[in-house]
């Protein structure tokens, strides 16, 4: 999946200096101070693998922790 840029958002979170270009890249999300919303575009390959498994996972770059998220499929940011 590759990150997309949306209406709502108005930040870009940038990559940390430990890191490359290849390992990490500019995040547009929309955020209200509570929480970061990103938008992500699967391939075609990835959409039938969706459609056929019905699975989507999910990694955090942590090590130590998984912090609070959450995944959705919607049209908008707003609406189910």
């Amino acid at each position: 999946m590759i990150p997309i840029d949306f209406d709502e958002s108005n930040r870009a979170l940038t990559k940390p200096d430990s890191m490359t270009t290849e390992e990490c890249s500019t995040l547009l999300v929309f955020t209200d101070s509570g929480q970061c919303i990103s938008c992500w575009k699967p391939s075609l390959r990835e959409r039938l693998s969706i459609l056929l498994f019905g699975k989507v996972w999910l990694g955090i770059r942590s090590g130590k922790t998984q912090p609070p998220v959450w995944v959705r499929g919607a049209r908008s940011i707003w609406k189910k």
